[in-house]
């Protein structure tokens, strides 16, 4: 009986124990990858936003789950015509500072920091980061490059030589001369307030501000300063662009007004760990510390969820039905995503590349430039199997897109074709290609993917299977890396095809038509020259323009009906020629201890916002 009685109290001393918050000061989120940078100027992955969103404060946030609505953060007003703080036709936003704001080492927020910030990231414009948000509306570019070129007369490599040094003293002079003429009137201090001067009203300017990602973020001038990044002064700003990501002083360092500052980044561990600022303007966040942890395999995460050391993770959603069935957790499929996830192809891979084999058309591997060849486009186009992905990778939480255009953006219609898998008609495209040699001799790649990413390596697989079933000599190799990694080879172009994802920055279709299908956009820069080249030759379909100027001309189209027949006719161009597959719009699958409350769905958000959060059960 004594025996009896032991094991009873023993087994409710277990469910009680099971029962209390777990770590009540301490939220961990296991999450699938570790920051590429802390740099919020060079940041364009939702790995590194989520940290810098909870370090740094910007100017204004969206209000709640809004993606039209804002609410003042360091500015003190959200500016608009009927306030008087959006003036000149809109292209001049006022931003009245709030004061009695704290960095996390003590020094105060002023309008020269903002000022600072905004110039900061104009000048170091790092390729491939986000910082054309800005030179777009503010200067009609989406390079500092060009706007230089135009300013001095010259191309950028007659400026300059290899070691990023004027050729010229002339050059020099004009260089300096540039800041004072053109970046240094862009962004004005006036008293306490902070004006931004556009070259033409953009509608979406305020939410650009508002993203949480990181390009919104306002630094310290001072600390910048002491740390090595740009100095402040127009002589010399050009030694301080476009360096590379670990080449800046915040790659791993932070310096914010936010309710989370950054205690270490352990890189072998993919591990950051945040601590309450306590003296945050809006007073100290209710949990004390965060630690946000990549870990790539889905049964460890599993298991933390389980034993409650884990608060939020990660979970694919082929395991939707393994986290319903488990207690004590909060799940929500289906939630809205505005997102792509897609697969580009690079047209002129770096002939070094690991992952194109022997570089050649010799059934050993593939050329740097396989993919020019709109016959291999089209033949992976119709190799894939997307409802398959969908259906049952994904347990139903994706749809279908024609385009990279997510549904419910102007100019997305249901009315456009889809590519369907069709392994005859991949066959048919196949045997096009470089004159009919390709099916003869086939050809072996290598397609990456982030470690982790259970969906992404799916998707290769996907490929990979059918392209064998298609020609047996069409052999592919499906590996993993790490996330910072996965980057890096893609950004020095080493990757003949890769597969991501892409989050709207802003709520408009130019974010998306731009960043995929322009070749100075975020992922269409990295289709190589031969790409380029091909989107600046005019077209019949657009009537004798080309891919990049009718992208850019719907960008500034004011009559809505128009602009959205324009993204219509960019679509049906970029379908027929398969530049890039469109593998599936996700939906999001939200998964968290229940004894977390708080947590906000607004889908631009690059990750969670830990000062919302409280752990109660």
């Amino acid at each position: 009986m004594k025996k009896v009685f032991i094991v009873l109290m023993v087994t409710l001393m277990g469910v009680f124990a099971f029962s209390q918050v777990k770590n009540p000061d301490m939220i961990f989120d296991a999450t699938l990858s570790e920051p590429d940078t802390l740099d919020p100027h060079h940041a364009y992955d939702t790995s590194s936003g989520e940290v810098i969103f909870n370090v740094y404060d910007n100017l204004i946030a969206y209000d709640g789950e809004s993606l039209s609505k804002f609410v003042p953060m360091l500015a003190t007003v959200v500016p608009t015509v009927e306030n008087g703080y959006l003036r000149d036709g809109g292209t001049t936003y006022v931003f009245p500072i709030r004061e009695g704001v704290k960095f996390q080492n003590g020094n105060d927020l002023t309008p020269e920091d903002v000022e600072y910030t905004f110039e900061r990231a104009l000048l170091y414009n790092p390729a491939g980061g986000p910082v054309w948000m800005y030179l777009d509306p503010m200067f009609g570019v989406f390079s500092i490059r060009t706007l230089v070129e135009d300013y001095v007369g010259a191309s950028w490599d007659t400026i300059f030589d290899d070691d990023m040094n004027p050729t010229t003293p002339e050059y020099e002079e004009a260089l300096v001369n540039f800041y004072y003429d053109v970046i240094d009137p862009a962004v004005e201090v006036q008293g306490n307030e902070v004006h931004v001067h556009l070259a033409r009203p953009f509608a979406p300017f305020l939410n650009v501000l508002a993203s949480g990602s990181g390009w919104g973020a306002i630094l310290d001038k001072e600390y910048s300063i002491e740390i090595g990044v740009w100095d402040g002064n127009a002589e010399g700003w050009w030694k301080y662009h476009g360096w590379t990501k670990e080449q800046s002083p915040y790659f791993d360092h932070a310096m914010g007004t936010g309710p989370y500052k950054l205690v270490e980044w352990d890189h072998a561990q993919q591990r950051i760990t945040l601590e309450r600022f306590d003296d945050y303007w809006r007073g100290p966040a209710p949990i004390r510390r965060v630690i946000i942890q990549g870990i790539d395999e889905w049964s460890t995460r599993r298991a933390m969820l389980e034993t409650g050391d884990a608060d939020i993770a990660y979970v694919p959603a082929q395991y939707l039905d393994v986290v319903l069935s488990m207690d004590g957790l909060t799940v929500i499929p289906g939630t809205p995503e505005v997102s792509i996830t897609s697969l580009g192809f690079n047209w002129q891979v770096d002939p070094e590349s690991p992952y194109i084999g022997s570089g050649q058309l010799d059934g050993n591997g593939i050329p740097p430039d396989f993919f020019e060849d709109h016959n291999v486009r089209l033949g992976f186009a119709y190799a894939f199997d997307y409802d398959g992905m969908i259906n049952e990778v994904l347990n139903g939480l994706g749809e279908k897109v024609p385009t990279a255009l997510p549904t419910g953006f102007l100019g997305y219609s249901e009315d456009l074709p889809t590519y369907e898998l069709d392994l005859q008609k991949a066959e048919n495209y196949f045997k096009r290609a470089y004159k009919g040699r390709l099916w003869q001799t086939g050809f072996k790649m290598t397609i990456l993917y982030n470690t982790g990413n259970d969906s992404r390596r799916v998707s290769a697989e996907i490929l990979r299977d059918n392209l064998a079933k298609i020609n047996p000599r069409f052999q592919v190799e499906v590996r993993g890396v790490q996330w910072p990694t996965y980057l890096d080879e893609r950004e020095n172009m080493m990757l003949p095809v890769y597969i991501i994802g892409w989050v709207a920055d802003f709520p408009d279709p130019h974010n998306f038509i731009f960043t995929y299908y322009h070749s100075e956009g975020d992922y269409g820069g990295y289709y190589g020259d031969n790409f380029a080249e091909f989107a600046s030759l005019p077209r019949p379909e657009f009537g004798g323009k080309s891919l990049n100027k009718m992208i850019e001309d719907a960008a500034l189209e004011s009559d809505p009906a128009v602009r959205e027949q324009m993204y219509i006719d960019i679509q049906e161009f970029v379908f027929d020629y398969a530049l890039v597959l469109p593998l599936y719009q996700p939906q999001g699958l939200r998964v968290h201890r229940s004894w977390l409350k708080g947590w906000i769905n607004n889908p631009i958000w690059p990750g969670d916002y830990y000062y919302n959060y409280t752990k109660v059960e």
